[in-house]
């Protein structure tokens, strides 16, 4: 499902129309119960947003066969810089300048040391 609005900080969408997938669609896609998947969001391997009510994740944040490896540490890194998980899932979404893409999009071409540098850079 594609959407342009969503909760996220209130209801400010991400300037890029995301896709969101939605807990049980994971599951399936991974072979996972539910539970396992809401494991997968309660320790922050994911970060999930309600979208039209239903708690879904962007599909960026997943690979093929499981979740994006590089996410959980830089959520690790951006919740213990202060940022609420409403905050640090929009910074991912969001363009970055100093990457020239958003940190998700950064992520997931390889470039997680660039990526963890500048949201530490965030935290002073």
């Amino acid at each position: 499902m594609r959407v342009r609005e969503c909760d996220i900080l209130g209801g400010v969408a991400p300037p890029a129309e995301i896709t969101w997938v939605t807990v049980p669609d994971i599951a399936e896609r991974y072979g996972l119960k539910l539970s396992q998947v809401h494991r997968l969001i309660e320790e922050r391997t994911l970060l999930a947003s309600r979208v039209d009510g239903v708690l879904r994740v962007p599909e960026w944040f997943l690979g093929e066969t499981e979740p994006l490896r590089e996410l959980r540490g830089t959520v690790v890194l951006l919740l213990d810089a202060g940022f609420s998980e409403a905050e640090a899932m929009d910074w991912l979404l969001s363009g970055e300048d100093s990457l020239g893409t958003s940190p998700i999009l950064a992520l997931r071409e390889g470039r997680k040391s660039e990526v963890r540098r500048v949201a530490q850079a965030l935290a002073f």
